[in-house]
């Protein structure tokens, strides 16, 4: 059971956290605690499959975040030009303009990735397939849509990445701006 007052979705942010923070293997049960304010009687009651079930509920977590927020309007939209804007502000605002990891790309290239890779894999192909979808809305062609969409999820991991090396949030909002006008190019 959880504490009086404290919500499961309030248990998977904190977990989140510290798997961005300290990553999977070295998420300890005792840093675990801390954060999300829980003892380990009442961790393994919500989670009895342990800190593989934890990883797990997170990821599901956020893959449902970016799945409403980010894929089904992709999929959806009418204009690319607005569902690019919204998809590029979504990323910035989850991603808090590149200060946060991304935890699925995180798990991806850690050592418990084979535990999840169906998890990883599945958030970064729907998360291509969606964009590309839009770009072919768009007049691209099939092959310039999905070389567009797969340059789009490189360019916002790499810039994860350099702007978290650097301590510089610039990098980031600058790479998203570029990657914008680069979607939205006339087709080659």
């Amino acid at each position: 059971m959880l504490k009086k007052g404290v919500e499961h979705g309030e248990v998977l942010r904190a977990l989140g956290e510290v798997f961005r923070a300290h990553g999977y293997e070295g998420a300890s049960l005792t840093l675990i605690t801390e954060a999300t304010g829980l003892g380990k009687g009442s961790l393994y009651h919500l989670f009895p499959g342990g800190k593989e079930q934890m990883e797990a509920e997170v990821l599901a977590d956020i893959d449902t975040w970016f799945e409403l927020n980010i894929f089904a309007p992709l999929r959806t939209a009418d204009d690319p030009a607005r569902a690019i804007a919204a998809m590029i502000a979504g990323v910035d605002q989850y991603f808090h303009s590149g200060d946060r990891v991304c935890l699925v790309g995180m798990v991806a290239l850690g050592a418990a990735r084979d535990s999840f890779a169906e998890a990883v894999d599945g958030y970064f192909a729907r998360w291509q397939t969606a964009l590309a979808a839009l770009l072919r809305r768009s007049h691209l062609t099939n092959s310039q849509a999905q070389r567009r969409a797969e340059d789009a999820l490189l360019t916002i991991q790499g810039a994860l990445v350099l702007a978290r090396a650097r301590g510089n949030a610039k990098i980031f909002r600058r790479a998203l701006s570029d990657l914008t006008a680069r979607l939205l190019a006339p087709p080659e």
